[in-house]
């Protein structure tokens, strides 16, 4: 009988290939884990409490803030929600305006949140 380089040829393991697919499998899934820290909490419009005292609409447009139709600079806008406001968990009005980007409402937000401002409702 004469061997053949077609018959001498031996299967290929599956082995090693099933081992890498489970071990990218745990790697993701163990990766996934790690932006779900990072949240803000937020109301919908029209889901919480009635509105009650000043106005306290704040509107995010690309360059610049506004205060009830009033520009402020970041850095005032929280002492000057405070007076506006009696208690942490009042309600403060977010609309985006002009094409203002997700990224500074984001950060408009979180800002906000470490003043102790956590009534905070996004409206379109």
């Amino acid at each position: 009988m004469i061997l053949t380089a077609s018959n001498n040829r031996r299967r290929m393991s599956l082995t090693p290939m099933i081992d890498v697919v489970f071990l990218l499998l745990v790697f993701f899934m163990l990766a996934a884990r790690f932006g779900i820290e990072g949240t803000i909490e937020l109301t919908l419009a029209g889901t919480s409490q009635s509105y009650e005292g000043p106005p306290r609409l704040v509107d995010i447009h690309p360059d610049e803030l506004r205060l009830n139709g009033v520009p402020v600079a970041l850095d005032s806008l929280a002492p000057r929600l405070a007076d506006l406001t009696e208690g942490s968990s009042d309600m403060i009005i977010l609309r985006a305006k002009d094409g203002a980007e997700v990224q500074r409402l984001v950060e408009l937000m979180e800002h906000l949140n470490k003043a102790g401002f956590d009534g905070l409702v996004l409206v379109e």
